[in-house]
């Protein structure tokens, strides 16, 4: 059973501050995975190495760990023989653990994960011609309570740490043998085809998974550094994406402290169907959101910001609607793309997806108003590819089950 309680949300203010240190491994080593250099590197020097060994050993470790995904320190050539056991000794590589794994007809992959200390989350990963995009969660539940989402019927657990964050794309390129190969004793024989990131699947990372990820800033932020890090997992800020779906007070902070591309998730353009469909409305008005989103930083006809809006039947998909949005985005002078999205339901959804006809009516009028609008293709539909909707199913199955499932996928692997 997990070993922690329900997330403490205090009031009527923003559950932001609240703090949790990373569950202690049973065998008393420290698990790197979510650290900079700089902490690898003290926590080298606390162990008992000299100040210049431990700042060699934690330059060679963060790159093994972030830009080989290696997991074992036996694998990490340049290290001398005599310090591996070392290592292994007082420190792991961990990654989540994998509960279950889909893979849809489409391509799209989606994984049920499980923290040490017994919690669900999920990630997915949608493959396209040109990209291949992780979605990422930030943590275990959701306090937001959006009604068309099914995170939004579970109650928060407790944020991800950093290391749970960006274990997530580094599973993501496990699975997908996304690593350099070659050899770091032997450079000559690694070509820089090997090397390179060029062609990789894995091209885009969404923060649109599970949580919102501005009621877990600190640890969003420090993963997100080490997924920028020239030195690590080296993927550019243009190709990250956050999602929120409103905390007005963050926003500049994100745009300041972590810089990648903003998405947000609009969804109605009148205060009463925001009300109901995103509740957070009732705090930060659509107005107050549109003017953080004017001042974001970088937000620029090069770097729009996106506006995340879910197709519901009856709901907010009328001709009105369009308008209403259209004039919005030219109130704030917003340099905005408008992703439509048919809505995803799940069992016992209280709404449904516009029609076909309805959603690209909807799209017509507002890329003829010279805003890109395009319908996302819905994609694993079949599979439990909505957000906690795998969470869900699992529940449903025996341990039993879920371990015969997981030894499969193994095999498959």
């Amino acid at each position: 059973m997990p070993d922690t309680d329900l997330m403490p949300i205090p009031g009527q203010i923003d559950p932001v501050p609240v703090a949790r240190d990373i569950t202690p491994r049973a065998d008393g080593r420290i698990d790197l995975m979510g650290l900079p250099k700089k902490r690898i590197m003290e926590l080298f020097a606390e162990a008992g190495l000299e100040p210049k060994q431990a700042k060699l050993r934690a330059k060679q470790v963060f790159h093994w760990l972030y830009h080989r995904g290696v997991t074992d320190f036996e694998a990490m050539t340049d290290i001398a023989k005599t310090m591996r056991p070392w290592l292994t000794e007082r420190f792991v590589i961990g990654r989540p653990d994998v509960v279950e794994a889909q893979h849809s007809s489409d391509g799209t992959r989606k994984w049920l994960l499980k923290t040490a200390d017994g919690h669900d989350f999920e990630m997915v990963f949608i493959p396209d011609a040109d990209r291949g995009t992780l979605c990422v969660s930030s943590q275990v539940g959701c306090t937001l309570n959006c009604r068309f989402c099914h995170t939004g019927t579970m109650r928060l657990v407790r944020n991800l740490t950093p290391g749970e964050i960006v274990g997530q794309v580094m599973l993501a390129r496990d699975a997908l043998g996304e690593w350099p190969k070659g050899r770091m004793d032997m450079p000559d024989d690694e070509t820089a085809a090997e090397y390179s990131a060029d062609g990789r699947l894995l091209t885009n990372i969404v923060m649109m998974g599970m949580g919102e990820p501005l009621y877990n800033f600190d640890n969003v932020r420090d993963a997100l550094q080490l997924v920028m890090d020239g030195e690590g997992l080296a993927l550019s800020k243009r190709r990250i994406t956050l999602s929120t779906s409103g905390v007005v007070p963050m926003m500049a902070k994100c745009g300041e402290e972590i810089g990648v591309n903003l998405a947000v998730s609009l969804h109605a353009v009148t205060k009463d169907v925001r009300d109901e469909i995103v509740p957070i409305n009732k705090k930060y008005g659509i107005e107050d959101l549109l003017q953080a989103c004017a001042d974001y930083p970088g937000a620029s006809n090069a770097r729009r910001i996106t506006f995340e809006y879910v197709m519901l039947k009856d709901k907010n998909d009328s001709d009105d609607d369009a308008r209403e949005l259209i004039r919005l985005i030219k109130q704030f002078k917003l340099p905005a793309k408008v992703n439509l999205i048919p809505f995803n339901p799940w069992p016992g959804a209280p709404y449904e997806c516009s029609t076909p006809e309805r959603i690209k009516a909807f799209s017509n009028l507002v890329f003829e108003a010279g805003i890109s609008a395009p319908v996302r293709t819905p994609r694993g539909r079949d599979i439990d590819a909505a957000c906690g909707q795998l969470k869900t199913a699992a529940e449903k199955k025996s341990r039993a089950q879920l371990d015969r499932e997981a030894a499969e996928q193994k095999a498959k692997a």
